[in-house]
């Protein structure tokens, strides 16, 4: 009877913890339809090297399936897969398992796993069969040419399929990208510009179940360090105005024209970050930004690449991307002011182009993000923190999006490392939302 009543009443609590308040248009580490992980990193040719992992997690007892994508540093999709989740599941992925070794998360339904041994169940949560994962899960490895294709796309060299270029070329032949990870109804093998995979208030293949949570570490066991953070949490919405009328600005917008059909609120378009160089911090700050281009790479089964090889203004014809303004103070409150165009691409070698793609990571005071204080500037510049707005007007995406063809959603980590000891990782302060884009450089 005990027993019964403690289970009833874990049951309870569980349920009252899924009553997460949310605000659309404010992001916030609540469940949601749509995970995204700004940044990863693999180095191919260490095995103690740097790496990412990250989870998935069910916040509900009804069983869920995932839909991941993983999306090269300059938004080309490279690969995309399906992760079942039970009521309450958690699966974790170390991407070093998929590039190197092939190895994609080993999950099935009911109807795949009748003896419930790959994804077996707790008594709290629910286990069903979607039919059409039949023949996709659990997923078999990849072959090869595939695990091939995939690390050529990532380190921006020319791939096997289709002797395309995915990626920047930095030469350090480390996996770059960043990962998308949709509620979806069905075992599917679409992306998100594809049609169907979104319908108006959840009826395509991707679904609204605002259920998903998770986090992300990039570990580098060589050099002793970890850094982490929850991952970013994407609500969606088919009632409010702001996720649900035409024309607004949606996180997958650019991949439905903007009629908000994905009905997922945007993120930030401007930060305030902290940076210290020295002192504890030995290793210094450095920033992880995610950004949107505005524009459609073609996925599914058309080529998704550019042509080799990647060329600034050229190939992709967005890149580099533009920024309003960047203002650095010090602890002192005195700025330096870089210059900056908010047109993208750039000008080339004109202005400060610290985040030319749609994800990197950037040293504060490396040669990318250079801290140069003038004799008219007061005080040291080792310790303060960075205003950063990100919005950027598109050339070769003339209004769009078309409440403000100006807004550019964004997103901020900033890392601080004292190497061999220690690292952490800090979401960037957002001082505002694309659903209504902040304008403003100090």
């Amino acid at each position: 009877m005990r027993k019964s009543i403690f289970a009833l009443a874990l049951v309870g609590l569980l349920a009252l913890g899924g009553q997460a308040v949310a605000v659309i248009c404010t992001i916030d580490a609540v469940p949601a339809a749509t995970l995204l992980l700004p940044y990863f990193e693999v180095d191919l040719s260490n095995p103690n090297g740097l790496t990412t992992l990250f989870s998935v997690n069910n916040a509900s007892a009804t069983a869920v399936l995932a839909h991941v994508v993983v999306w090269s540093d300059l938004s080309a999709p490279v690969l995309d897969f399906n992760i079942y989740l039970t009521g309450y599941d958690v699966q974790s992925v170390n991407l070093r398992d998929i590039f190197v070794n092939g190895n994609l998360p080993q999950t099935a339904s009911a109807g795949q796993d009748p003896t419930d041994t790959i994804s077996p169940k707790g008594i709290f949560s629910q286990d069903i069969n979607f039919a059409s994962c039949t023949g996709q899960l659990p997923p078999p490895a990849l072959p090869a040419n595939y695990i091939s294709h995939v690390q050529l796309a990532l380190t921006g060299q020319e791939e096997n399929f289709f002797q395309n270029c995915y990626g920047q070329a930095l030469g350090d032949n480390i996996a770059r990208g960043y990962i998308t990870i949709d509620t979806v109804n069905s075992c599917t093998l679409l992306f998100p510009d594809d049609v169907g995979y979104f319908g108006a208030g959840g009826s395509g293949v991707a679904t609204n179940q605002n259920v998903l949570w998770g986090d992300w570490f990039i570990v580098n066991t060589t050099e002793n360090l970890a850094e982490g953070a929850d991952l970013v949490h994407i609500e969606a919405d088919a009632t409010n105005p702001a996720t649900s009328t035409a024309g607004r600005y949606t996180f997958y917008g650019r991949y439905d024209s903007y009629t908000a059909i994905d009905n997922r609120e945007p993120l930030a378009t401007t930060f305030a970050t902290r940076y210290i160089n020295g002192g504890v911090f030995s290793g210094g700050t450095s920033l992880l930004v995610w950004r949107d281009s505005k524009q459609v790479q073609t996925g599914g089964a058309v080529d998704a690449g550019y042509t080799c090889p990647i060329s600034l203004g050229v190939r992709p014809p967005w890149y580099p991307l533009g920024q309003e303004g960047i203002v650095i103070f010090n602890e002192e409150e005195q700025p330096i002011v870089p210059q900056s165009s908010p047109f993208s691409p750039q000008p080339r070698g004109q202005t400060l182009q610290p985040f030319p793609a749609e994800t990197q990571r950037v040293q504060v005071g490396g040669a990318a993000f250079p801290i140069n204080p003038t004799a008219g500037e007061v005080g040291s510049f080792d310790f303060g923190w960075l205003y950063l707005d990100l919005n950027t007007t598109v050339t070769v995406a003339p209004g769009e999006p078309p409440v403000d063809p100006a807004a550019a959603q964004a997103y901020v980590y900033s890392t601080m490392t004292s190497n061999g000891h220690f690292g952490v990782a800090l979401d960037g302060i957002r001082l505002d939302s694309a659903c209504a884009a902040q304008h403003f450089v100090p």
